[in-house]
């Protein structure tokens, strides 16, 4: 059993070593708390084990979707194309809390009070009721509905961004 896992991508141009990648020794300091691999998971079936608390994504729509279907908690780090865009929503949704870059790299002291406040703060339970509510709408849609509420809600968001400039 582990405490985390963590899956590190990089672009298919770049060969890149995993071990230089993260901070010296971090390997060695995780022990078997953890584990960080650089090759595909089944995602989903990590995120549908009983034991996942939470997730951290880069929020693409297939991981939004997937944490939804089976309420898992996610902390959301976008990185490009459509992912802050889905970040917005789903924060504006109340489901999710996004985390904050400095100049694009990620702050361990964010990611920690983030962490403590989803976990062991109130704050946590109502983002896991939401999702709750939220996966509840999903099961009572399929297939193209799913789409078009998506869109509708995008569309709504952006009103909303427009009217606030």
């Amino acid at each position: 059993m582990f405490n985390f896992i963590c899956v590190a991508r990089f672009p298919k141009e770049e060969e890149q070593n995993l071990e230089d990648a993260l901070p010296k020794g971090f390997l060695e300091r995780i022990g078997y708390m953890g584990r960080v691999l650089d090759e595909f998971v089944p995602q989903s079936r990590i995120l549908n084990h009983p034991s996942t608390g939470g997730f951290i994504s880069h929020c693409g729509w297939n991981s939004i979707m997937e944490t939804a279907a089976f309420w898992v908690l996610t902390i959301v780090m976008s990185i490009h194309l459509d992912q802050p865009m889905n970040a917005r929503l789903m924060v504006e949704l109340g489901v999710t809390v996004e985390t904050v870059r400095d100049d694009g790299k990620i702050i361990r002291q964010e990611i920690a009070e983030i962490l403590e406040l989803v976990i062991k703060e109130t704050r946590g339970e109502n983002l896991r009721a939401k999702v709750r509510v939220i996966n509840k709408n999903l099961k009572s849609i399929r297939g193209e509905k799913m789409d078009v509420v998506a869109d509708e809600e995008l569309i709504q968001l952006c009103k909303n961004i427009t009217k606030l400039k």
